[in-house]
């Protein structure tokens, strides 16, 4: 860390537990019945909301991107919680229309876009760079075969 203008090692360890940020997901039925009390625990500093997982968890799982008002109700009470509780609230969201919608609604943490959106997306387009386009592998495979033809008929 010296090596790059930050505190020193010890400088660090010395102040690493004041800069550390404790979140729990709420995203099952129980927690969320025991919101209150989980926001009370001291040390807790952000209630983080699951809305895929919570959805499915209370019955109201989220299909062709909508929420169920349940679903709706139950986001709005864990931010409730959080607020009268003095902490931080999250979610995830999974475009970034709907991440500016939470934080209008007032959520300090927003995840732009959840790893099931995210990853198969990067991970297509990284195949594919890798793999490269359908024109090319086709012109590449037709040159191999035109060049191989060549050495057949003229013994090359």
């Amino acid at each position: 860390m010296e090596k790059f203008g930050g505190p020193s090692m010890t400088e660090y360890l010395e102040q690493a537990n004041e800069s550390l940020v404790t979140i729990v997901q709420i995203e099952t039925k129980e927690a969320l019945d025991n919101v209150d009390a989980i926001a009370q625990v001291p040390g807790i500093d952000c209630l983080f909301v699951g809305p895929f997982d919570l959805g499915n968890n209370i019955g109201h799982s989220i299909t062709d991107g909508m929420m169920h008002d349940e679903l709706k109700e139950a986001i709005a009470r864990i931010k409730r919680v959080a607020n009268d509780n003095k902490k931080s609230s999250g979610i995830y969201s999974t475009t970034g229309d709907q991440a500016r919608e939470f934080a209008d609604q007032g959520f300090n943490m927003i995840s732009a876009v959840t790893d099931m959106v995210a990853l198969p997306t990067v991970m297509t387009t990284a195949l594919q760079s890798a793999k490269g386009s359908y024109a090319h592998s086709a012109y590449t495979y037709g040159k191999g075969a035109v060049s191989n033809l060549g050495k057949i008929a003229y013994g090359r």
